[in-house]
Protein backbone atom coordinates (compact mmCIF):
# COMPACT_ATOMS: atom_id res chain seq x y z
CA UNK A 1 0.00 0.00 0.00
CA UNK A 2 2.73 2.43 0.97
CA UNK A 3 4.66 1.74 -2.23
CA UNK A 4 1.59 2.26 -4.38
CA UNK A 5 0.80 5.53 -2.63
CA UNK A 6 4.32 6.90 -3.11
CA UNK A 7 4.41 6.32 -6.87
CA UNK A 8 2.11 9.24 -7.83
CA UNK A 9 4.07 11.55 -5.53
CA UNK A 10 7.39 10.63 -7.15
CA UNK A 11 5.89 11.00 -10.60
CA UNK A 12 4.44 14.40 -9.73
CA UNK A 13 7.77 15.52 -8.29
CA UNK A 14 9.62 14.44 -11.40
CA UNK A 15 7.10 16.25 -13.59
CA UNK A 16 7.36 19.42 -11.56
CA UNK A 17 11.17 19.24 -11.76
CA UNK A 18 11.04 18.94 -15.53
CA UNK A 19 8.68 21.89 -15.77
CA UNK A 20 10.92 23.95 -13.49
CA UNK A 21 13.99 23.08 -15.55
CA UNK A 22 12.20 24.01 -18.77
CA UNK A 23 11.09 27.33 -17.26
CA UNK A 24 14.62 28.10 -16.09
CA UNK A 25 16.14 27.30 -19.45
CA UNK A 26 13.57 29.36 -21.35
CA UNK A 27 14.03 32.32 -19.00
CA UNK A 28 17.77 32.57 -19.58
CA UNK A 29 19.18 35.58 -21.43
CA UNK A 30 21.78 33.37 -23.11
CA UNK A 31 21.10 30.76 -25.75
CA UNK A 32 21.69 27.25 -24.40
CA UNK A 33 21.77 23.78 -25.79
CA UNK A 34 22.91 20.50 -24.24
CA UNK A 35 24.32 17.33 -25.77
CA UNK A 36 24.19 13.79 -24.48
CA UNK A 37 27.22 11.53 -24.30
CA UNK A 38 26.59 10.40 -27.89
CA UNK A 39 26.36 14.02 -29.17
CA UNK A 40 22.56 14.10 -29.41
CA UNK A 41 20.94 17.43 -28.56
CA UNK A 42 18.84 17.07 -25.40
CA UNK A 43 17.95 20.68 -24.53
CA UNK A 44 17.30 23.79 -26.62
CA UNK A 45 15.92 26.97 -25.03
CA UNK A 46 13.94 29.88 -26.48
CA UNK A 47 16.97 32.21 -26.78
CA UNK A 48 18.70 29.58 -28.94
CA UNK A 49 15.54 29.51 -31.08
CA UNK A 50 15.64 33.33 -31.35
CA UNK A 51 19.31 33.44 -32.37
CA UNK A 52 19.24 30.59 -34.92
CA UNK A 53 15.56 30.30 -35.83
CA UNK A 54 15.36 26.56 -35.16
CA UNK A 55 12.65 25.55 -32.69
CA UNK A 56 13.19 23.08 -29.85
CA UNK A 57 11.08 20.48 -31.70
CA UNK A 58 13.39 20.81 -34.72
CA UNK A 59 16.64 20.79 -32.74
CA UNK A 60 16.19 18.26 -29.93
CA UNK A 61 17.10 14.73 -31.00
CA UNK A 62 19.54 15.76 -33.75
CA UNK A 63 23.11 14.52 -33.54
CA UNK A 64 25.40 17.52 -33.36
CA UNK A 65 25.12 20.53 -35.68
CA UNK A 66 26.25 18.78 -38.85
CA UNK A 67 23.84 18.87 -41.76
CA UNK A 68 21.57 21.61 -40.46
CA UNK A 69 23.17 24.28 -38.18
CA UNK A 70 26.67 24.47 -39.72
CA UNK A 71 28.02 24.51 -43.23
CA UNK A 72 29.59 21.29 -44.44
CA UNK A 73 32.93 23.07 -44.77
CA UNK A 74 32.81 24.07 -41.08
CA UNK A 75 31.26 20.86 -39.71
CA UNK A 76 34.48 18.98 -38.97
CA UNK A 77 36.02 21.92 -37.11
CA UNK A 78 32.89 22.57 -35.03
CA UNK A 79 32.48 18.88 -34.12
CA UNK A 80 36.15 18.66 -33.12
CA UNK A 81 35.86 21.70 -30.86
CA UNK A 82 32.73 20.35 -29.16
CA UNK A 83 34.38 16.96 -28.65
CA UNK A 84 37.45 18.65 -27.14
CA UNK A 85 35.22 20.68 -24.80
CA UNK A 86 33.55 17.48 -23.58
CA UNK A 87 36.96 16.04 -22.64
CA UNK A 88 38.33 19.29 -21.15
CA UNK A 89 38.50 19.59 -17.33
CA UNK A 90 36.78 22.99 -17.14
CA UNK A 91 34.97 25.59 -19.21
CA UNK A 92 35.97 26.13 -22.85
CA UNK A 93 35.36 29.30 -24.86
CA UNK A 94 35.08 29.09 -28.65
CA UNK A 95 33.89 31.17 -31.56
CA UNK A 96 32.44 29.64 -34.71
CA UNK A 97 29.85 30.36 -37.36
CA UNK A 98 26.44 28.65 -37.22
CA UNK A 99 23.67 28.55 -39.80
CA UNK A 100 20.31 30.16 -39.20
CA UNK A 101 17.17 28.43 -40.37
CA UNK A 102 16.77 31.08 -43.07
CA UNK A 103 20.23 30.25 -44.43
CA UNK A 104 22.12 33.17 -42.97
CA UNK A 105 25.32 32.72 -40.99
CA UNK A 106 25.85 34.11 -37.50
CA UNK A 107 29.11 34.23 -35.58
CA UNK A 108 28.60 33.08 -31.99
CA UNK A 109 30.80 32.91 -28.91
CA UNK A 110 30.23 29.75 -26.89
CA UNK A 111 31.06 28.68 -23.36
CA UNK A 112 31.01 24.91 -23.06
CA UNK A 113 31.58 22.56 -20.12
CA UNK A 114 31.15 18.82 -19.66
CA UNK A 115 28.27 17.43 -17.58
CA UNK A 116 29.41 14.69 -15.17
CA UNK A 117 27.27 11.60 -14.57
CA UNK A 118 26.41 9.96 -11.26
CA UNK A 119 29.58 7.85 -11.37
CA UNK A 120 31.80 10.73 -12.50
CA UNK A 121 31.77 9.77 -16.19
CA UNK A 122 31.16 12.27 -18.99
CA UNK A 123 27.39 12.32 -19.37
CA UNK A 124 27.19 15.11 -21.88
CA UNK A 125 28.01 18.72 -22.63
CA UNK A 126 26.19 22.00 -22.17
CA UNK A 127 26.88 24.91 -24.49
CA UNK A 128 25.78 28.51 -23.80
CA UNK A 129 26.21 30.94 -26.68
CA UNK A 130 25.44 34.47 -27.82
CA UNK A 131 25.96 36.45 -30.96
CA UNK A 132 29.50 37.80 -30.92
CA UNK A 133 28.46 41.44 -31.38
CA UNK A 134 26.09 41.15 -28.40
CA UNK A 135 28.83 39.65 -26.25
CA UNK A 136 31.32 42.27 -27.37
CA UNK A 137 28.81 45.01 -26.52
CA UNK A 138 28.43 43.57 -23.01
CA UNK A 139 32.19 43.31 -22.57
CA UNK A 140 32.64 46.88 -23.79
CA UNK A 141 30.07 48.11 -21.27
CA UNK A 142 31.86 46.30 -18.46
CA UNK A 143 35.24 47.56 -19.63
CA UNK A 144 33.89 51.12 -19.85
CA UNK A 145 32.47 51.03 -16.33
CA UNK A 146 35.75 49.67 -14.95
CA UNK A 147 37.75 52.34 -16.82
CA UNK A 148 35.52 55.12 -15.49
CA UNK A 149 36.21 54.02 -11.93
CA UNK A 150 39.96 54.00 -12.45
CA UNK A 151 42.16 57.02 -11.67
CA UNK A 152 40.76 59.37 -14.35
CA UNK A 153 40.78 63.16 -14.78
CA UNK A 154 37.13 63.53 -13.74
CA UNK A 155 35.03 62.45 -10.81
CA UNK A 156 32.34 59.78 -11.02
CA UNK A 157 29.82 59.17 -8.25
CA UNK A 158 26.97 56.66 -8.30
CA UNK A 159 24.10 57.99 -6.19
CA UNK A 160 21.17 55.78 -5.15
CA UNK A 161 17.52 56.82 -5.17
CA UNK A 162 17.91 58.07 -1.58
CA UNK A 163 20.56 60.53 -2.82
CA UNK A 164 23.37 58.78 -0.98
CA UNK A 165 26.69 58.05 -2.72
CA UNK A 166 27.29 54.35 -3.15
CA UNK A 167 30.43 54.17 -5.30
CA UNK A 168 33.02 56.82 -6.22
CA UNK A 169 36.17 56.72 -8.28
CA UNK A 170 39.59 57.88 -7.08
CA UNK A 171 39.18 61.46 -8.37
CA UNK A 172 35.82 61.91 -6.65
CA UNK A 173 37.07 60.37 -3.40
CA UNK A 174 39.90 62.91 -3.27
CA UNK A 175 37.65 65.82 -4.26
CA UNK A 176 34.98 64.96 -1.68
CA UNK A 177 37.52 64.21 1.01
CA UNK A 178 36.07 60.81 1.85
CA UNK A 179 39.50 59.22 2.28
CA UNK A 180 38.18 55.99 0.80
CA UNK A 181 36.80 54.89 -2.55
CA UNK A 182 33.33 53.90 -1.30
CA UNK A 183 31.52 56.29 1.11
CA UNK A 184 28.64 53.87 1.60
CA UNK A 185 25.38 55.40 2.78
CA UNK A 186 26.72 58.79 3.87
CA UNK A 187 24.30 61.67 3.13
CA UNK A 188 25.57 64.33 0.73
CA UNK A 189 25.04 66.90 3.48
CA UNK A 190 27.95 65.35 5.41
CA UNK A 191 30.28 65.86 2.46
CA UNK A 192 29.04 69.15 0.98
CA UNK A 193 28.53 72.06 3.40
CA UNK A 194 27.21 74.72 1.00
CA UNK A 195 25.56 74.00 -2.34
CA UNK A 196 24.10 70.66 -1.27
CA UNK A 197 20.54 71.90 -1.88
CA UNK A 198 21.32 72.72 -5.50
CA UNK A 199 23.08 69.38 -5.97
CA UNK A 200 20.23 67.36 -4.46
CA UNK A 201 17.70 69.29 -6.56
CA UNK A 202 19.61 68.36 -9.71
CA UNK A 203 19.74 64.69 -8.67
CA UNK A 204 16.02 64.62 -7.88
CA UNK A 205 15.23 66.22 -11.25
CA UNK A 206 17.24 63.54 -13.06
CA UNK A 207 15.49 60.75 -11.14
CA UNK A 208 12.06 62.20 -11.92
CA UNK A 209 12.45 63.76 -15.37
CA UNK A 210 15.61 62.36 -16.92
CA UNK A 211 18.94 63.84 -17.90
CA UNK A 212 19.18 67.65 -18.24
CA UNK A 213 20.47 69.11 -21.47
CA UNK A 214 24.21 69.67 -21.49
CA UNK A 215 26.34 70.14 -18.39
CA UNK A 216 26.02 72.68 -15.60
CA UNK A 217 28.34 74.42 -13.19
CA UNK A 218 27.70 74.59 -9.47
CA UNK A 219 29.65 76.15 -6.62
CA UNK A 220 30.04 74.03 -3.51
CA UNK A 221 31.88 74.22 -0.21
CA UNK A 222 33.20 70.93 1.13
CA UNK A 223 33.53 69.68 4.68
CA UNK A 224 36.69 67.75 3.79
CA UNK A 225 38.96 67.40 0.81
CA UNK A 226 42.38 68.97 0.19
CA UNK A 227 41.11 72.45 1.14
CA UNK A 228 38.10 72.15 3.49
CA UNK A 229 35.90 75.23 3.65
CA UNK A 230 37.03 76.60 0.29
CA UNK A 231 34.47 77.10 -2.46
CA UNK A 232 34.89 74.88 -5.51
CA UNK A 233 33.28 75.06 -8.94
CA UNK A 234 32.34 71.69 -10.43
CA UNK A 235 31.24 71.28 -14.02
CA UNK A 236 28.73 68.46 -13.70
CA UNK A 237 26.72 66.11 -15.87
CA UNK A 238 24.06 63.64 -14.72
CA UNK A 239 22.82 60.32 -16.12
CA UNK A 240 19.77 58.42 -14.90
CA UNK A 241 20.56 54.75 -14.33
CA UNK A 242 17.85 52.20 -15.10
CA UNK A 243 17.77 48.44 -14.74
CA UNK A 244 18.05 46.58 -18.07
CA UNK A 245 16.30 43.58 -16.50
CA UNK A 246 13.07 45.31 -15.49
CA UNK A 247 10.00 45.15 -17.71
CA UNK A 248 9.32 48.82 -17.01
CA UNK A 249 11.96 51.53 -16.52
CA UNK A 250 12.98 51.50 -12.86
CA UNK A 251 15.57 54.10 -11.78
CA UNK A 252 18.48 52.60 -9.90
CA UNK A 253 20.05 55.98 -9.15
CA UNK A 254 22.08 58.67 -10.88
CA UNK A 255 25.53 58.69 -12.36
CA UNK A 256 27.12 62.05 -11.51
CA UNK A 257 30.19 63.02 -13.51
CA UNK A 258 32.06 66.18 -12.56
CA UNK A 259 35.33 68.02 -13.08
CA UNK A 260 36.85 70.72 -10.88
CA UNK A 261 37.08 73.93 -12.93
CA UNK A 262 37.61 76.30 -10.00
CA UNK A 263 40.92 77.67 -11.27
CA UNK A 264 39.53 78.35 -14.73
CA UNK A 265 36.36 80.00 -13.37
CA UNK A 266 38.30 82.20 -10.97
CA UNK A 267 40.63 83.25 -13.79
CA UNK A 268 37.63 84.00 -15.99
CA UNK A 269 35.97 86.04 -13.25
CA UNK A 270 39.19 87.95 -12.60
CA UNK A 271 39.56 88.72 -16.30
CA UNK A 272 35.96 89.99 -16.45
CA UNK A 273 36.51 92.10 -13.35
CA UNK A 274 39.71 93.62 -14.76
CA UNK A 275 38.02 94.44 -18.07
CA UNK A 276 35.11 96.10 -16.27
CA UNK A 277 37.35 98.11 -13.98
CA UNK A 278 39.57 99.23 -16.84
CA UNK A 279 36.43 100.38 -18.64
CA UNK A 280 35.28 102.27 -15.53
CA UNK A 281 38.65 104.01 -15.23
CA UNK A 282 38.44 105.06 -18.87
CA UNK A 283 34.85 106.29 -18.56
CA UNK A 284 35.63 108.14 -15.31
CA UNK A 285 38.52 109.99 -16.94
CA UNK A 286 36.31 110.99 -19.88
CA UNK A 287 33.51 112.18 -17.57
CA UNK A 288 35.85 114.08 -15.24
CA UNK A 289 37.41 115.85 -18.21
CA UNK A 290 34.04 117.45 -18.95
CA UNK A 291 33.61 118.86 -15.41
CA UNK A 292 34.35 122.57 -14.94
CA UNK A 293 34.50 122.27 -11.14
CA UNK A 294 37.53 120.21 -9.95
CA UNK A 295 35.58 119.00 -6.89
CA UNK A 296 32.83 117.74 -9.18
CA UNK A 297 35.50 115.92 -11.22
CA UNK A 298 36.81 114.27 -8.03
CA UNK A 299 33.37 112.98 -7.08
CA UNK A 300 32.82 111.77 -10.67
CA UNK A 301 35.80 109.42 -10.30
CA UNK A 302 34.34 108.03 -7.08
CA UNK A 303 30.87 107.59 -8.60
CA UNK A 304 32.33 105.41 -11.35
CA UNK A 305 34.34 103.47 -8.73
CA UNK A 306 31.17 102.66 -6.76
CA UNK A 307 29.51 100.66 -9.57
CA UNK A 308 29.58 97.00 -8.54
CA UNK A 309 32.34 97.78 -6.05
CA UNK A 310 30.90 99.30 -2.86
CA UNK A 311 27.69 100.59 -1.28
CA UNK A 312 29.00 103.88 0.10
CA UNK A 313 31.98 106.18 -0.32
CA UNK A 314 33.18 108.91 2.05
CA UNK A 315 35.75 111.62 1.30
CA UNK A 316 37.59 113.15 4.25
CA UNK A 317 40.22 115.84 3.59
CA UNK A 318 42.94 117.15 5.86
CA UNK A 319 41.87 120.36 7.57
CA UNK A 320 44.12 123.29 6.63
CA UNK A 321 46.47 124.11 9.47
CA UNK A 322 45.75 120.85 11.32
CA UNK A 323 47.19 117.80 9.60
CA UNK A 324 45.86 115.44 12.27
CA UNK A 325 42.25 116.39 11.73
CA UNK A 326 39.94 115.26 8.92
CA UNK A 327 36.93 117.11 7.52
CA UNK A 328 34.09 115.44 5.65
CA UNK A 329 34.17 116.88 2.12
CA UNK A 330 31.84 114.56 0.17
CA UNK A 331 29.77 111.42 0.72
CA UNK A 332 26.99 109.29 -0.64
CA UNK A 333 23.59 109.50 1.12
CA UNK A 334 23.78 107.74 4.50
CA UNK A 335 20.15 106.59 4.47
CA UNK A 336 17.35 105.90 2.01
CA UNK A 337 17.98 105.12 -1.63
CA UNK A 338 21.59 104.93 -2.87
CA UNK A 339 22.82 108.07 -4.52
CA UNK A 340 25.90 109.69 -6.04
CA UNK A 341 28.83 111.07 -4.09
CA UNK A 342 28.14 114.79 -3.57
CA UNK A 343 30.01 117.56 -1.71
CA UNK A 344 28.90 118.26 1.86
CA UNK A 345 26.85 121.47 2.09
CA UNK A 346 28.53 124.33 3.93
CA UNK A 347 32.09 123.26 3.23
CA UNK A 348 32.17 120.18 5.44
CA UNK A 349 32.37 119.45 9.15
CA UNK A 350 35.20 117.89 11.17
CA UNK A 351 34.87 114.15 11.85
CA UNK A 352 35.80 112.88 15.30
CA UNK A 353 37.37 109.55 14.50
CA UNK A 354 38.61 107.61 17.55
CA UNK A 355 42.23 106.62 17.87
CA UNK A 356 43.10 103.64 15.69
CA UNK A 357 40.32 104.41 13.19
CA UNK A 358 41.07 102.79 9.77
CA UNK A 359 40.93 106.19 8.03
CA UNK A 360 43.53 107.59 10.43
CA UNK A 361 45.66 104.49 9.94
CA UNK A 362 45.55 104.95 6.15
CA UNK A 363 46.61 108.58 6.46
CA UNK A 364 49.42 107.67 8.85
CA UNK A 365 50.71 104.72 6.79
CA UNK A 366 50.20 106.48 3.43
CA UNK A 367 48.57 103.35 2.11
CA UNK A 368 45.38 101.30 2.16
CA UNK A 369 43.71 99.69 5.17
CA UNK A 370 41.02 97.02 5.09
CA UNK A 371 38.75 96.18 8.01
CA UNK A 372 35.66 94.06 8.68
CA UNK A 373 33.08 93.90 11.43
CA UNK A 374 33.25 91.08 14.04
CA UNK A 375 30.27 89.39 12.36
CA UNK A 376 32.36 88.97 9.22
CA UNK A 377 35.12 87.18 11.10
CA UNK A 378 33.21 83.88 10.88
CA UNK A 379 33.24 84.10 7.08
CA UNK A 380 36.50 82.91 5.50
CA UNK A 381 38.30 85.92 4.03
CA UNK A 382 41.75 86.56 2.59
CA UNK A 383 44.34 87.80 5.02
CA UNK A 384 45.18 91.48 4.83
CA UNK A 385 48.02 92.44 2.53
CA UNK A 386 50.82 94.86 3.34
CA UNK A 387 49.54 98.05 4.86
CA UNK A 388 46.11 96.58 5.70
CA UNK A 389 44.18 94.96 8.51
CA UNK A 390 42.38 91.67 8.40
CA UNK A 391 38.88 90.92 9.72
CA UNK A 392 38.20 92.13 13.24
CA UNK A 393 37.96 89.61 16.03
CA UNK A 394 34.64 88.58 17.52
CA UNK A 395 33.16 90.17 20.62
CA UNK A 396 30.60 87.58 21.68
CA UNK A 397 27.67 89.74 20.56
CA UNK A 398 25.09 88.57 17.99
CA UNK A 399 26.23 89.13 14.40
CA UNK A 400 23.71 91.91 13.63
CA UNK A 401 24.36 93.77 16.88
CA UNK A 402 28.13 93.50 16.50
CA UNK A 403 27.99 94.84 12.93
CA UNK A 404 25.71 97.76 13.88
CA UNK A 405 27.90 98.67 16.86
CA UNK A 406 31.05 98.40 14.76
CA UNK A 407 29.82 100.80 12.04
CA UNK A 408 28.32 103.23 14.57
CA UNK A 409 31.55 103.49 16.56
CA UNK A 410 33.43 104.38 13.39
CA UNK A 411 30.82 106.96 12.33
CA UNK A 412 29.87 105.08 9.20
CA UNK A 413 26.36 104.44 7.81
CA UNK A 414 24.42 101.70 9.59
CA UNK A 415 24.63 98.17 8.27
CA UNK A 416 28.17 98.45 6.90
CA UNK A 417 30.44 95.46 7.61
CA UNK A 418 33.49 95.92 5.37
CA UNK A 419 35.66 99.00 4.86
CA UNK A 420 38.54 99.96 2.59
CA UNK A 421 40.34 103.22 3.38
CA UNK A 422 42.89 104.58 0.90
CA UNK A 423 44.93 107.75 1.13
CA UNK A 424 44.60 110.75 -1.22
CA UNK A 425 48.06 111.87 -2.33
CA UNK A 426 49.14 114.65 -4.68
CA UNK A 427 52.48 116.41 -5.13
CA UNK A 428 53.96 114.48 -2.24
CA UNK A 429 51.26 115.60 0.19
CA UNK A 430 48.44 113.74 1.93
CA UNK A 431 45.19 115.49 1.01
CA UNK A 432 42.84 113.16 2.85
CA UNK A 433 41.31 109.67 2.86
CA UNK A 434 38.65 107.93 0.76
CA UNK A 435 36.61 105.22 2.51
CA UNK A 436 34.66 102.59 0.54
CA UNK A 437 32.04 100.61 2.49
CA UNK A 438 30.18 97.36 1.86
CA UNK A 439 27.18 95.83 3.62
CA UNK A 440 27.07 92.48 5.39
CA UNK A 441 25.73 90.65 2.33
CA UNK A 442 28.84 91.46 0.29
CA UNK A 443 32.32 89.91 0.52
CA UNK A 444 35.29 91.45 2.26
CA UNK A 445 37.61 93.75 0.34
CA UNK A 446 40.57 91.94 -1.15
CA UNK A 447 44.01 93.11 -2.18
CA UNK A 448 42.90 93.49 -5.81
CA UNK A 449 40.09 95.77 -4.61
CA UNK A 450 42.63 97.97 -2.82
CA UNK A 451 44.63 98.35 -6.06
CA UNK A 452 41.51 99.46 -7.93
CA UNK A 453 40.53 101.90 -5.16
CA UNK A 454 44.03 103.36 -5.16
CA UNK A 455 43.85 103.95 -8.93
CA UNK A 456 40.55 105.83 -8.66
CA UNK A 457 41.69 107.72 -5.56
CA UNK A 458 44.90 108.87 -7.26
CA UNK A 459 42.89 110.57 -10.01
CA UNK A 460 40.41 111.98 -7.49
CA UNK A 461 43.36 113.39 -5.47
CA UNK A 462 44.61 115.31 -8.52
CA UNK A 463 41.20 116.91 -8.94
CA UNK A 464 40.99 117.75 -5.22
CA UNK A 465 44.42 119.34 -5.34
CA UNK A 466 43.30 121.42 -8.30
CA UNK A 467 40.22 122.45 -6.32
CA UNK A 468 42.43 123.65 -3.46
CA UNK A 469 41.10 121.10 -0.96
CA UNK A 470 43.56 119.77 1.59
CA UNK A 471 46.52 121.25 3.47
CA UNK A 472 47.96 124.50 2.20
Amino acid sequence: MSASKSEPTLTATAGAGAELLAALLDGMDAALCAFGADGTITHWNREAERVLGWSAQEAVGRRGFTGWAVRSADAADVEARLAAAMDAPGRTVNEFALLRKDGGRVLVRTQSAPVPGAAGERAGLYCAFNEVHTQIGLERSIALSEALFDDTSWGLVLVDVDLRPTVVNVYAAEALGTGRPVPLGRPLGELVVQGVEELEAALQHVLAEGEPRGVGEMWVTLAGGPEPGRRRCWRSGFLRLGSPLAEEPVPLGVGWVFQDVTAAKLAEQEADRLRFRASQLHRAARAAGECEDPLEAATAYLDFALAGFADHVLVDVVEPGDRGRLVRAAATPAGGAPGPCVPVAGGGIPVRYPSGHPALQAAERIGSVRASAPAAAAVPAPAAGPGGTGPSTGTGMPAGAASASWSRERQWPAGMSHALCTVLRSRGRTLGVVTFLRGSTRPVFERADAVYAESMSAMAALALDLAGRGPS
